[in-house]
């Protein structure tokens, strides 16, 4: 019902554009001022009636879907509080992450050890997050952006840090499908900007390759994990042992 309010308001923001009224619409579908308003209010329209009132302003109902679909939020970082909601709730956090990866209520059930009222209900909640639009049929449709990023040191970085961070590093990194590569050195300003802006551009690059295997059906796709960093930084030791500027300016 809220895809349809939203359709619908976008049906009058359009005929607010073109300068019709409902009395307008109402003789160029040879209907009462009042019988338009009543489906208006009503939010009943065939496919038919939104084409002829679409046709009114000369356009095409794709136009009118592709205004409401231009209309959606698309989110590219959620609230601290939503953040929260997730993190304090380990079912829903793990559904969150399998909508973001673009699976079904079906694929879901598949994979991980849920019962259908219970990935419903989370599903109802990331709907009321606006992170989802829960459609008929349990259908998901995914408001965030492509480019969507979790709070910088928000509560998921966080949970992440005292959580996950060390189980991540807990490995050799000689599997199969593992790297791992430290590399340390002293660079310049402009060096460490390149080294960022690369970072960024691998980033997306990720990001485009989950867009285009999120087609692949998920026994195709793997859980992948990848950590990029990179700041400056000197082991403890050094520190420790590294004369301070006073001394070297005495050398």
């Amino acid at each position: 019902m809220a895809q349809t309010t939203a359709l619908i308001n976008v049906l009058k923001k359009a005929l607010k554009t073109h300068h019709l009224t409902y009395g307008d619409v109402g003789k160029a579908l040879d209907m009462s001022e009042a019988n338009v308003k009543r489906q208006f209010a009503a939010k009943r329209f065939t496919l038919d009636r939104l084409e002829a009132i679409c046709q009114i302003m000369q356009m095409e109902l794709s136009d009118l879907f592709a205004l409401y679909e231009d209309s959606r939020q698309h989110i590219v970082q959620l609230t601290q509080e939503q953040e929260q909601e997730l993190v304090q709730d380990t079912t829903l956090f793990i559904v969150a992450t399998a909508v973001r990866n673009r699976l079904t209520l079906e694929e879901i059930l598949s994979y991980y050890r849920f019962s259908e009222t219970e990935c419903i209900k989370c599903l109802a909640k990331l709907d009321r997050l606006k992170i989802i639009d829960l459609l008929p049929g349990n259908r998901i449709k995914l408001r965030v952006d492509e480019d969507f990023r979790w709070l910088p040191d928000g509560p998921i970085e966080r949970f992440f840090e005292s959580q996950l961070q060390a189980k991540f590093f807990a490995s050799h990194f000689s599997g199969e499908q593992e790297q791992r590569l430290f590399l340390h050195g002293l660079l310049s300003d402009a060096s460490m900007q390149q080294i960022r802006n690369k970072i960024q551009l691998l980033a997306k690059e990720f990001t485009e390759l989950l867009r285009q295997d999120n087609k692949l059906p998920i026994d195709k796709r793997h859980p992948i994990g990848v950590m990029l960093a990179v700041r400056p930084w000197e082991a403890d030791m050094f520190v420790k042992n590294r004369r301070d500027k006073s001394e070297t300016s005495h050398k």
